[in-house]
This record gives structure tokens, sequence and C-alpha cells, in this order.
């Protein structure tokens, strides 16, 4: 049995990760590590909670005693780094838990990884000869792109946001220690997740709860920024090839070539919704749609190359982005209904 350490896990994609990887790795045990903010919930782990390889602990990056007692502990033989704040409104008004915890909490776990898996620059000791770090990103470090063109993995960083700016900070220590120390590290960057479990306050969720409650769907500036969107299960897919297939010291996108605007995204919602649960006046959810203030320093458009991992690890996405959609909104329309309908 292998322990596997994964940051985040209660998160919206670290839960969706868990679920998939111990159904797929029957010799691994999985050390979930979440510090249960708002967008953290063992609700999302449920079905795991009492799986013979699965362990539980509460607790946050930024406490490196706690890592080291955890390393001991369970004898980590991998780490999988998901924990992260992300959300950008927020790191525009709160820049400081994301700098905290993106970058030095990044720090704490590569630092102490180190520390237990090697004797020295370059010299691993003799049990942890194929232990791996995983660190888990963004595509918005890259910045912001014009109508055209792709990130790759060679597109230089530009980020735009705290939050970007602290996500690119992490990469670079990840990056860092593979050429300084010769640790084995991976790092992927991931384009817009969508699916089931992902927090209240995120685009997709806030469409279908806001239609479903009667109230304006905000739509920031005029919904014209361009997301390319990824199905969770698809990277979670991405995140499992790469962390056991990758070459140490490289980085692989992963996108789901769906490209839409914003208001593409809350139309199309709608429309499912007017099918699955129509309104008693016959009106459209569409006429729900409001304009607001555009966010501050709002990137246009982001959009993945994963042809990196798709030639050389083979993966490749199942879901397109109408039928990972529906299978999200259907999710939500459970979740919502003693709440809302």
């Amino acid at each position: 049995m292998r322990n596997i350490l994964v940051t985040g896990g209660a998160g919206f994609i670290g839960s969706n990760f868990i679920i998939y990887y111990l159904d797929h790795n029957p010799d691994s045990v999985i050390i979930n590590l979440d510090a249960l903010t708002y967008a953290g919930n063992t609700d999302n782990v449920k079905e795991v909670a009492n799986h013979p390889r699965y362990r539980f602990i509460q607790g946050n990056i930024c406490d490196r005693a706690l890592i080291e007692r955890l390393f001991y502990k369970y004898d980590i033989k991998d780490i999988i780094h998901l924990a992260a704040e992300s959300h950008v409104d927020n790191s525009i008004a709160r820049p400081d838990a994301f700098m905290q915890t993106n970058i030095m909490g990044t720090f704490n776990l590569l630092d102490v990884a180190k520390n237990y898996w090697m004797d020295s620059p370059g010299i691993y000791k003799e049990q942890y000869q194929n232990s791996r770090f995983h660190h888990v990103s963004t595509d918005e470090v890259y910045g912001t792109l014009g109508e055209t063109g792709l990130f790759k993995e060679t597109t230089a960083y530009a980020p735009n946001s705290p939050y970007s700016a602290s996500k690119a900070s992490s990469d670079f220590i990840v990056r860092s220690y593979h050429h300084t120390y010769g640790m084995n590290v991976v790092t992927t960057n991931c384009s817009n997740n969508y699916g089931p479990k992902q927090h209240d306050e995120k685009l997709i969720p806030v469409i279908i709860r806001k239609a479903l409650a009667g109230e304006n769907i905000p739509i920031y500036g005029n919904g014209k920024n361009i997301r390319d969107w990824l199905y969770v299960l698809d990277h979670c897919k991405g995140i499992a090839l790469a962390f056991h297939k990758g070459v140490s010291g490289n980085t692989y996108n992963i996108g789901g070539k769906n490209e839409r605007t914003n208001i593409y995204i809350a139309k199309k919602i709608c429309k499912l919704l007017d099918k699955k649960v129509p309104l008693n006046s016959g009106e459209s959810y569409t006429s729900q749609i409001s304009y607001v203030t555009d966010r501050a320093g709002h990137d246009f458009r982001y959009a993945i190359d994963a042809k990196k991992i798709e030639k050389e690890l083979g993966w490749k996405a199942d879901e397109n982005f109408e039928s990972g959609i529906e299978i999200t909104v259907d999710w939500y329309l459970k979740k919502y209904k003693s709440e809302i309908i």
C-alpha cells in the first residue's frame, strides 16, 4: 500500500479526484488534508467516508508542524497538491489569504517532503526513490488571450489577479525544488472546471441557483469573456495520468477544447432549465439574466492547448460541453430541489 497525501480533498476538484482515484488504484491509501474553509465540505467525500483506504484530517497546509506529523505518522510516499484559495473576486478583496495558502502552504509541503524523502540534493532515500510531488495549478497563470491563440506549456507567465499571481508563484517554487534539489515533481495547469460538487459561488452553480430562486442571474460586463470549460472528471483522469506517467520536472496543460462565452453558458443553462423545470408563467429563465459591473482586471479569454498530454500520455476528454453541462445541471437540480423548488 502506498500512502498518498491529497491536499484540498474536500473541495470541488479534490473530492471528485479522491473518489475516482480510490476506485481505480487499489494499492493506494489516501490521506485527505483539508482546512474546511468555505470551499471545503466533508459531504463532498461522504461516498468514501468509511472506505478502508481513506483517512480524513482537518488541518491547514500553512501549519508546517502538522504536515511534518502527518509524514511521520502515515509515512507519506507522494503528494497530490490541490489545496488553494481559488476565487478571483475574493483575491481582489482579500489577497493576504491567497498569498499565505497558495505560496507559503505550497512551500511547506515541498520543503517537508524534500526533508523526509531525500538525504541531499539529487539523492533520494532508498524507500522513497519513486516518491512524487504533483502540483495542480491553473491556466490563469498565463494571463489573458486575444481572440486567437492557445496557452501552451511554453507560454510566458503573465498573471493579472492576486489569485493567479499567487498560483504562478507556487508553480515557480515547485519548479525550483526540481531544478535545485532534484525533486520528482510534475505540474498540471487546467482550464475552467465544471461539474458536480462545485462551490455555490462559482459561475455555473450561481446561474442555476439564481434561476431557480427567481432572482437576477448576474453576468459580468457584456458577458463576452471566454473560458475553456473542462468537465471535472476528465480533469481528474488527467491528474491521475500525469501523476503516474508524467516526466519529472514537466508541466502538462489540461483543457476541454470547449471555449464558450459567459453569456452563452448562462443562456445554455437557462434553456436546459426551461425543459427540465419550466416556469409556470411560460417565460424562459433567460429573462432573469442581468449584466453587472465587470470584475476589476477581468481576463478576456483563456484557452488551453492540451496536445502535449494527449500525445505523450494519451489523455483525452470523454465529455464535450453539451454532455457535461447536462450532467451538471441534473446534479444541481437534485441538490437545490429541497432548498428552492
